[in-house]
């Protein structure tokens, strides 16, 4: 249950049932466009409406909350961006200061490498401490 959005669930449900979307719209004194919305997460039915809509399903309330809503999933999805995108920009300083380390020990290093290296490493630095503020 918890890999359904809570849209889903409901026209699981309502078809387990053989309902039309009036039909549930009915029991739930809604319209059938209502019923559509929340099938397709548009929208989220009244929180004072949850109890009935378990009833009329025959589950309990907290079976209807364990459902994860299609936000809940996509703001999951952002938040794991968000650290993968965190640990990229910790890791590219990393790299470039091997690089810097290994082409001085190899006596393979100017000037000009030096500086874009260092560029690199502090321009991502930068951008990794604006990212942390957000």
């Amino acid at each position: 249950m918890n890999k359904q959005t809570f849209g889903q669930f409901i026209a699981e449900m309502r078809k387990e049932k053989n309902w039309t979307q009036l039909e549930l719209a009915e029991k739930m004194g809604v319209t059938d466009k209502a019923v559509s919305k929340w099938e397709r997460d548009l929208s989220f039915p009244d929180v004072a409406s949850l109890p009935r809509l378990a009833e009329v399903f025959g589950v309990s309330i907290d079976q209807l909350m364990q459902i994860r809503s299609k936000a809940a999933k996509e703001n999951e999805w952002s938040e794991k961006a968000s650290k993968i995108v965190g640990l990229i920009l910790i890791a590219i300083p990393l790299a470039m200061s091997v690089a810097l380390f290994v082409l001085s020990v190899l006596n393979k290093l100017d000037t000009k490498t030096a500086f874009s290296l260092i560029s690199i490493a502090l321009f991502s630095l930068s951008v990794k401490h604006l990212h942390d503020r957000e």
